[in-house]
């Protein structure tokens, strides 16, 4: 009798854009997307792995356009801040739903509505099985959330830090505008920093670099790559 397949990584942080919760959909959060996200979650969590993970908040606003088109950019990114917040309890109440147990911990203090982020809370959390959802970016204006998920993965010492998309990975373009872009199947920090890749920010893949924190780029939208990733299969791109 076959054993049970082992995972690769323990513990990981998930970064989820905003706009994956809302899938189809160009505002909001579409139903069938949360409840993917969800179920693809407790597969893993079934593994035994501890799972944090940081959430956009592009579906229902986003600072830097905001800013770009006349708002004040702190002001901008403090709505920003708001947005993941929503999508982070409306992430915690589908996880919970499905049999997660789950705790949204944020950088700004909504006591009403999560928990104050503390890291060694946050661990312990993770340790105990619960799931965490880190709310707020990092709580400053100027940073993105793709910053807050290198951070926090640092921070709790996670195994790898994987970037869920709408696309297979890394491509030299934008593949749904460009259907010729190349494919890169593995990459360096250095390799995305000098080739300018629109993968995360540069302070984002800074830090992973500095933290030797891997990352894999992957499509979440296609059901069980998060399960093959967390158990090692060769699925989008890896940054190492």
């Amino acid at each position: 009798m076959d054993s049970d397949p082992q995972p690769r990584y323990r513990r990981i942080l998930l970064k989820l854009s905003g706009e994956v919760l809302a899938g189809s959909k160009s505002f909001g959060i579409e139903s069938e997307s949360i409840d993917s996200v969800c179920y693809q979650i407790k597969e893993i969590k079934g593994l035994g792995v501890e799972i944090a993970i940081v959430i956009g908040g592009g579906n229902i606003f986003r600072g830097l356009n905001a800013s770009k088109d006349g708002m004040d950019r702190v002001s901008a990114d403090g709505m920003g801040m708001l947005a993941t917040i929503i999508n982070s309890l409306a992430l915690q109440d589908r996880l919970e739903h499905v049999g997660v147990p789950t705790r949204v911990m944020s950088a700004i203090r909504v006591e009403s509505f999560a928990e104050p982020y503390i890291r060694r809370r946050a661990i312990r959390h993770l340790e105990k099985g619960r799931s965490v959802i880190f709310a707020a970016g990092t709580g400053s204006p100027y940073f993105s959330t793709d910053t807050a998920a290198a951070l926090r993965a640092s921070e709790i010492r996670a195994e790898i830090l994987l970037k869920a998309t709408k696309v297979g990975g890394v491509y030299s373009e934008d593949p749904l505008e460009n259907p010729s872009a190349f494919f890169h199947p593995r990459l360096s920090h250095r390799d995305v920093m000098q080739m300018e890749l629109r993968v995360m920010d540069l302070t984002a893949i800074t830090l992973c670099k500095e933290n030797q924190i891997p990352i894999i780029v992957f499509d979440m939208f296609q059901p069980g790559n998060l399960k093959k990733v967390v158990l090692g299969e060769k699925i989008g791109t890896i940054i190492e």
